[in-house]
């Protein structure tokens, strides 16, 4: 499992898949946003297991979040078994937001 600072150049490209999930209340991508703490992806299992958050955890679009997540990657991966794992510590906090984040916000 590599943490979202230090992914192989595969799980690199899965992250970038995973800026086309937006999060439809700041209309951000969850990357940016910070919510993916951990990409692993393991080609000899054919499995890639994403443990991620959500900026609140009453987010009532979080279900739709979690499902667009395994949408892009089945969609990219569909030989994969795709697995969301949604925690809560840490906590997400707003400095967790990269500089693209804060931008695109800031835009908002």
């Amino acid at each position: 499992m590599s943490d979202i600072h230090h992914l192989t150049e595969k799980e690199k490209e899965i992250a970038e898949l995973l800026k086309t999930v937006i999060d439809p209340e700041v209309a951000v991508n969850i990357i940016d946003l910070g919510l993916v703490y951990e990409i692993d992806y393991n080609e000899e299992e054919k499995t890639i297991k994403v443990v991620m958050t959500l900026s609140t955890r009453g987010c009532p679009l979080g279900d739709t979040i979690m499902q667009n997540v395994e949408v892009v990657l089945q969609s990219n991966y569909p030989d994969f078994k795709i697995e969301v794992e949604l925690v809560w510590e840490p906590m997400w906090s707003p400095e967790m937001i990269t500089e693209a984040g804060r931008q695109a916000i800031e835009g908002f």
